[in-house]
């Protein structure tokens, strides 16, 4: 009994320093990115990394001071926000018909949504180019939007789907007997039982497009650049590549998605408190 118990707790003691080494390795290069965004151009490019330096907040003043960012910042925010919002009233819906409804090639409507995925972006941007061009519409927000939302709604009813599929359809038929219509059933019953799942859909979809580079260079010049686009121009300053604004504006830009996060995590659980 006692040698179990030791061996148990060695199993224990070695299950967290494994967990703990890969959560240090997977948070070392954000870690880094952050400690290089305070330093000083020499104290980055030295051969021996220095982790005592005198702080600086010069690389964020000159990333704030900047007007492309201020730009690039507002249009990624309206871009990016209602791409995903138009992806989740849209899709949301569309994810569940698909889930519970006998519709025609079912299989072959998700394999499609699937292969959206496998596309990469110079196939889509190059093509999306010319429809642009052609529409008056290259380098506008509505045109972003557009190509956004087909990223979104793929994205959102692709995982959206398996979380309604999951939902026991006993309660959603006891629902239809205390009167429920098909709309209250969605909206009472299915939506609140998958809401993490379809969060955790929503969150991925705003990830994936607010940190998309490829697209957006393609289908902007100025006037709709988005963040990452802005963020990107950076290492071309000067004969010297600016790391350390370069990891400021990378964190910067990593930081919207967690306030997102937090929002919608608050929203969520909000809803549910009133169910």
């Amino acid at each position: 009994m006692g040698k179990l118990t030791m061996t148990r707790g060695l199993g224990a003691v070695a299950t967290t320093a494994v967990t703990t080494l890969i959560v240090l390795v997977a948070l070392f290069p954000i870690l880094w990115a952050v400690l290089n965004s305070f330093k000083e151009l020499m104290d980055i490019v030295t051969p021996v990394p220095r982790f005592f330096f005198s702080p600086t907040l010069a690389n964020y003043q000159q990333v704030l001071a900047s007007p492309e960012v201020l730009t690039g910042l507002g249009n990624s925010v309206a871009i990016v926000g209602l791409a995903v919002l138009l992806g989740a009233v849209l899709g949301v819906p569309a994810a569940y018909a698909i889930a519970r409804y006998p519709i025609p090639a079912k299989k072959d409507i998700q394999f499609f949504l699937l292969s959206l995925r496998f596309l990469p972006p110079v196939a889509v941007a190059i093509p999306l180019i010319s429809i642009w061009i052609d529409l008056g519409l290259y380098d506008s927000r509505l045109s972003m939007v557009v190509t956004y939302l087909l990223v979104t709604l793929s994205t959102i009813i692709w995982l959206s789907i398996p979380a309604f599929a999951r939902i026991p359809k006993e309660i959603e038929e006891a629902a239809a007997l205390d009167g429920y219509s098909p709309y209250q059933v969605f909206w009472h019953v299915a939506l609140p039982v998958a809401s993490k799942t379809l969060m955790g859909g929503i969150v991925f979809s705003f990830v994936l497009v607010w940190n998309e580079l490829m697209i957006a260079l393609a289908l902007t010049s100025s006037k709709s650049m988005t963040l990452p686009v802005v963020a990107s121009a950076f290492t071309s300053m000067g004969q010297e590549v600016p790391w350390g604004v370069v990891n400021a504006s990378t964190v910067l830009l990593a930081l919207p998605p967690l306030l997102f996060v937090g929002i919608l995590g608050r929203l969520l659980n909000s809803m549910l408190k009133h169910k």
